[in-house]
């Protein structure tokens, strides 16, 4: 699947939806022509969900060298400015980095720039969570979005709850539109010129089945025993609660559902996860080498 123009000394990026065997192609690469695998995906970073956040197994870290997967506690917060600021000293390094992952706006901020926005304060993101809650969903905060900021409203993708959210906290906090932030963004750490970018573009059916058979891997190579470990500190409001199945798997804990419901869920709830990544690929990687699948 390498393709042959891809130089062992060009930085990579591979980005795609869920379950779409991006991690397998860079291990691929590395193996082949060397370099380091570089995690760009959100949910990896941290160290509570190994197997539900489809880390790269111990024993694939052991056959080429690995960075920023579940670097992070549980419980820390962790934006996009963290990630461009843990990534840097891998820009510069003795090895070329191979940067993976399916989280678009990590690649976006790298290839196009980030400007650094004031963090928001604790008791606003706990006005915001607590009004998604009491809400049902983030159709509120979204609201108040196309009402006072339509700019940036217009530019989000609104079905991303948590993307809604931080745009409504930025504009809260700041007074200022996260559009009208993001028009001073400064240069970028890796132009996309310096690289040899992919993007994994999967069939909608294959990469259904793969997701399905994914889950039921992933519950019986451990992950049912993961979520165990993390209910004493389980709390939705955690960035590392966010975990695709993680609140499924809870619900079953707790008792509110049965196992078979659990699963069920959190398959559907990937598959929906899995379509935003691709409409967001497609929108925003259109100059990116596609990697058709199956």
């Amino acid at each position: 699947m390498i393709p042959r123009d891809l130089s062992p000394d060009r930085p990579v990026l591979i980005a795609g939806p869920t379950a779409s065997g991006k991690s397998a192609l860079a291990l691929e690469i590395a193996q082949t022509q060397g370099g380091v695998i570089v995690n760009a995906d959100a949910l990896q970073v941290f160290e509570n969900w190994r197997i539900l956040s489809a880390r790269p197994s111990r024993e694939d870290e052991a056959l080429a060298p690995h960075a920023l997967y579940g670097h992070i506690g549980f419980d820390a917060p962790y934006s996009v400015g963290h990630w461009l600021r843990d990534v840097a000293p891998y820009l510069t390094g003795p090895h070329r980095p191979i940067i993976v992952g399916g989280t678009g706006l990590y690649f976006s901020a790298l290839t196009e720039g980030l400007v650094e926005i004031p963090a928001t304060p604790p008791q606003l993101r706990a006005t915001a969570d607590a009004r998604r809650i009491a809400e049902g969903g983030h159709a509120g905060l979204l609201a108040d979005l196309d009402a006072e900021d339509p700019q940036t409203a217009h530019k989000i993708d609104r079905l991303n709850p948590m993307r809604v959210q931080r745009a409504w906290e930025v504009l809260r906090a700041t007074g200022r539109g996260l559009a009208a932030w993001q028009a001073d963004t400064p240069p970028p750490l890796l132009p996309i010129s310096s690289t040899f970018p992919m993007v994994m573009d999967a069939d909608r059916d294959w990469l259904a089945a793969r997701i399905e058979t994914r889950f039921e891997q992933m519950i019986a190579g451990g992950a049912l025993a993961e979520a165990e470990a993390n209910l004493p500190n389980w709390d939705p409001a955690h960035p590392s609660s966010k975990a695709i199945g993680a609140p499924e798997l809870m619900a079953y804990l707790h008792g509110t559902c049965d196992l078979a419901a659990a699963t069920e869920a959190a398959t559907i709830a990937t598959r929906q996860f899995a379509k935003r990544q691709r409409t967001w690929f497609r929108a925003r990687m259109r100059s990116y080498h596609k990697i058709s699948l199956p």
